[in-house]
């Protein structure tokens, strides 16, 4: 696989329509933006002309939705063609999605769906993966997402599912942490096992958001506030992993731009204190 074409680091924010304007006007203090792959896939308009602007003085990744890397359903080509025609055009640092399927029989359920952590979901999955990527001509990273139920017939924890895929597949991780704290809630388990059996090796960037509690579930709703246990996760994360490119993701009740600098402002705090802990 090629090398992505642009390299990045350090601490990013999620692009979204209410800050093309303050985000060019401003050129705030951000490492790189992610974008939503499937909000840009067309040959112009007003998206792709404030992208074309935003990422002359910022490295872009494209994070998508829509692969379905786990369904049955033969890949979408003509979905892949897109995004392979996106990266050329905006030479992302990195091409990510999601390890989960998203419909079925050519329908779109529009939701991030699990899949069971079974050998052969393993083997499915990489050999999909690694066709994604010789399509797309570089490596892809996929993202651990919150779950919700569970697999009767899942034969191993979901961190020892994702690290056998990224072996399997020869690809990148996405850690979204506040999905880690989602599942661990949901499902009763430690958030700090699946930490510790995720190679770091594999590990390209982080997620961070917030999401709704409501009580006896948590549903990651991305219209909050990162809370305290996820920083803390986060944390434990950074000294885990070291110095991974990592943002914040706000995808409804969205506040002017200067609040989510603020967490971005957070999130610089909270790594720097971690890797000296690490150093330490």
């Amino acid at each position: 696989m090629t090398a992505p074409a642009r390299a990045f680091g350090g601490f990013g924010l999620g692009l979204r329509t209410d800050h093309y304007e303050a985000i060019q006007e401003t050129r705030p203090k951000l490492d790189w933006l992610e974008i939503l792959t499937e909000n840009y896939l067309v040959p112009g308009g007003p998206p792709l002309a404030h992208l074309e602007r935003i990422r002359a003085n910022y490295p872009v990744v494209m994070h998508g939705v829509s692969l379905s890397i786990g369904s049955t359903d033969p890949l979408d080509l003509d979905y892949l063609e897109q995004v392979r025609a996106l990266a050329r055009r905006i030479e992302p640092a990195l091409i990510s999605d999601h390890l989960c399927w998203t419909g079925s029989a050519g329908l779109n359920m529009h939701d991030l769906l699990p899949v069971p952590h079974t050998e052969e979901a393993v083997a499915h999955i990489a050999e999909r993966v690694r066709r994604v990527q010789e399509f797309l001509g570089r490596r892809i990273a996929l993202e651990n997402v919150s779950s919700y139920v569970d697999y009767s017939f899942s034969a191993v924890p979901e961190w020892e599912f994702l690290a056998a895929v990224a072996e399997a597949a020869d690809c990148d991780i996405l850690l979204d942490v506040n999905n880690i704290y989602v599942s661990a809630f949901n499902h009763e388990f430690d958030a700090l096992d699946y930490l510790a059996a995720v190679p770091p090796k594999c590990v390209r960037q982080f997620h961070l958001a917030g999401h709704q509690n409501n009580g006896s579930h948590i549903i990651d709703t991305h219209d909050h506030d990162v809370i305290d246990p996820v920083w803390a996760l986060f944390a434990e994360a950074v000294r885990r992993f070291g110095p991974v490119p990592a943002m914040i993701e706000r995808d409804a009740n969205i506040p002017p731009l200067p609040e989510l600098l603020r967490e971005v402002d957070r999130m610089r705090a909270v790594a720097a204190q971690a890797l000296a802990s690490r150093a330490a």
